[in-house]
């Protein structure tokens, strides 16, 4: 009787909550290490610099650059999808994630090298490392290219294997 006692609180947990009890505690964990380094940042002398910073990255990545992005994600989904196919049983090939993925690669690197990329910071940058940011425009926009260039190919292995199976 136990076990099934057990089974009926969990469901009726998980019907209440949303999802399994994992997701909660993992959650609850997150919640104590956030705690922990609000903790340790409390007595920085920046402390309410990087809150101010913090705040205005949630603003701006909520306010602006989300409906950004997710308007040019929802006109990638309704204006990329390619037929592929004999006539007869066309098959349905997304492109989708062939342009999402290099363009998540390269806004993701754009993001983390960008002091680098604008040249923002170059006597800093110099008087710390010895080297000039002058490679990263080059280096960022080739490594972009170089994504695309492999999505590009593995789409076209996908669209001759569509193709392929649909003539057999």
């Amino acid at each position: 009787m136990g076990d099934r006692s057990t089974q009926l609180v969990t469901a009726r947990f998980r019907a209440g909550y949303g999802a399994p009890l994992w997701h909660l505690l993992l959650l609850v964990g997150c919640f104590a290490v956030a705690g922990w380094v609000v903790l340790r940042l409390a007595g920085e002398a920046t402390a309410v610099r990087m809150l101010i910073w913090f705040v205005a990255a949630v603003i701006v990545h909520d306010l602006v650059m989300f409906p950004v992005y997710a308007a040019a994600d929802r006109a990638l989904l309704t204006g990329t999808q390619a037929d592929v196919g004999n006539g007869s049983r066309p098959a349905r090939l997304s492109v989708v994630n062939h342009v999402r993925v290099p363009a998540l690669g390269a806004a993701l690197l754009f993001v983390v090298y960008l002091p680098g990329i604008l040249r923002l910071g170059g006597d800093t940058f110099t008087a710390a490392t010895g080297l000039t940011q002058q490679p990263y425009l080059t280096r960022w926009l080739l490594i972009s290219a170089a994504m695309s260039a492999v999505s590009g190919l593995w789409l076209a292995v996908r669209r001759h294997r569509v193709r392929s199976r649909d003539r057999r």
